[in-house]
């Protein structure tokens, strides 16, 4: 089966009214992504951001009249004529999994590997966290992920309880179950969050030792390992919230932060918690940086 994709600049208009009327035409599916150069990091809690300049992209059978499409976005959305667009034709492919093809297998510390679909790695202790990416930010492939990935790597999780704190795609817990962690907790206000993380457990078999919440009031409890990979803003605003939840000499790990942000957000957690030197990673022209420490 053939297919037509329809690629317009959002410009001014409401991706969501967009995406309706897309929907109403056919759409097998309505993908948002960048038109400019402006990336979307790792998001606050709850947070579901667009890029300044947004492009958004339906997948529609080759029989679809694109045409009514134009006519419709036209009449309904009260344009004279439309942003920036286009119309492709596609070979048949399988789409949900298109995006493999630039993502493979990817190490984090001494063990631990990230593998999408069915590949594997020849090593013989690798620890495998099987993720497609989906719903929710957090596959491995953002520095700050990736630092609070091998950071987990290289504690001895046995016997010990996890929070994740901002979970998105839950892979931070997973990876701590996986390296032996005894139970773990997954937290984040954003519903996708929530839903990629159930599925992403149980597509790695550690769903009976997580428990996943949507709300910071329903954690409940303390915890010997925390990890917030979020952003300097948020981590600032819920120290307080964040550190209640960390025990007595427990071990805390911050990300999302950029290098000249290090400063004023372990200057937030100081009462509670003691740091180590920073740890600090390039990417895309920026510096982030791995704030742990221990709690007094």
């Amino acid at each position: 089966m053939e297919w037509q994709q329809f690629v317009m600049n959002l410009d001014a208009l409401e991706a969501a009214a967009v995406e309706e009327i897309f929907t109403r035409h056919g759409a097998w599916s309505v993908t948002l992504s960048d038109a400019g150069d402006n990336p979307v990091l790792e998001p606050g809690p709850g947070e579901i951001p667009l890029w300044a300049d947004t492009r958004i992209t339906g997948l529609f059978s080759a029989d679809a009249d694109l045409g009514n499409l134009v006519t419709n976005l036209l009449h309904e959305l009260e344009l004279g004529q439309l942003p920036p667009h286009h119309i492709e034709r596609l070979a048949d492919r399988t789409w949900e999994r298109e995006w493999l093809k630039d993502f493979g297998p990817m190490s984090f510390g001494e063990r631990l590997w990230i593998c999408p679909g069915n590949s594997d790695v020849e090593q013989d202790d690798a620890v495998i966290i099987r993720l497609d990416p989906g719903l929710a930010f957090g596959t491995g492939t953002h520095s700050t992920t990736a630092l609070c990935l091998e950071w987990l790597d290289g504690l001895s999780l046995h016997g010990r309880t996890l929070l994740d704190y901002g979970c998105g795609s839950g892979v931070l817990a997973i990876a701590a179950l996986k390296l032996g962690c005894q139970a773990a907790s997954a937290m984040d206000i954003d519903p996708q969050a929530i839903i990629a993380t159930r599925q992403n457990a149980e597509i790695n078999g550690v769903a009976g030792r997580l428990r996943v919440f949507g709300s910071v009031d329903d954690i409940g409890g303390v915890f010997d390992v925390v990890v917030a990979n979020i952003l300097a803003g948020p981590l600032v605003q819920f120290a307080e919230s964040i550190t209640s939840t960390l025990a007595g000499h427990g071990m805390l790990a911050l990300s999302g932060v950029l290098c000249e942000q290090a400063a004023s957000v372990m200057a937030a957690y100081e009462p509670w918690i003691e740091f180590d030197k920073p740890t600090f990673r390039e990417q895309d022209g920026q510096t982030w940086s791995r704030l742990t420490g221990t709690r007094r």
